[in-house]
């Protein structure tokens, strides 16, 4: 079996625009990935309404393209998306708490070169996806008080992570996602 390539860096999926894994196809897959996950996480949307996806970007001009795909992807699982334009990635994780969103994506490169760009997301909370210091006290007090110590669940950041990377390196054509 031959091993999948790794898409999730550090700090979100980053390279090239319109070079795997930074391709719209690729922020396709991711857009329906994400919103099956966020959505899931919670049965009730944390605002009124549907459940919803804030995404911000930079100026790059490859940001234009990623947010289209992103947004189809999304739109597509039945998620609302807010659309904040061009914003820096902590205004992005801002708003993404302050208006209650389930969760919030930023299509950035940072300080990498132009012809980079990446997509990072944002729990509702404003965190980062690959944020492993936020280990919920909540799953210690279950292990504590149903008296079982064996190793903890896998954080829910990591959870997210893996199933994305999954999601988007599998044969996304053949899975069929559909709303009840």
């Amino acid at each position: 079996m031959s091993q999948s390539k790794k898409i999730f860096g550090t700090d979100g999926v980053r390279g090239t625009a319109n070079i795997e894994p930074v391709t719209a196809e690729t922020a396709l897959k991711l857009g329906r990935a994400a919103a099956h996950i966020f959505k899931n996480l919670e049965s009730q949307p944390r605002s009124r309404g549907k459940h919803k996806i804030v995404i911000g970007k930079d100026t790059r001009l490859s940001g234009y393209m990623l947010e289209n795909a992103i947004s189809s992807g999304i739109l597509s699982m039945g998620v609302d998306v807010l659309f904040i334009g061009p914003l820096p990635t902590p205004g992005v994780a801002y708003v993404t708490r302050s208006l209650r969103a389930d969760a919030g994506i930023v299509i950035t490169a940072s300080h990498n070169p132009y012809a980079d760009n990446g997509i990072k997301f944002f729990h509702a909370d404003g965190y980062k996806l690959d944020d492993k210091s936020r280990v919920k006290s909540k799953t210690s007090f279950s292990a504590v008080k149903s008296k079982t110590f064996a190793r903890p669940p896998m954080p829910l950041a990591r959870r997210c992570v893996l199933t994305m990377h999954w999601v988007v390196t599998s044969n996304l054509p053949k899975l069929h996602f559909h709303e009840k």
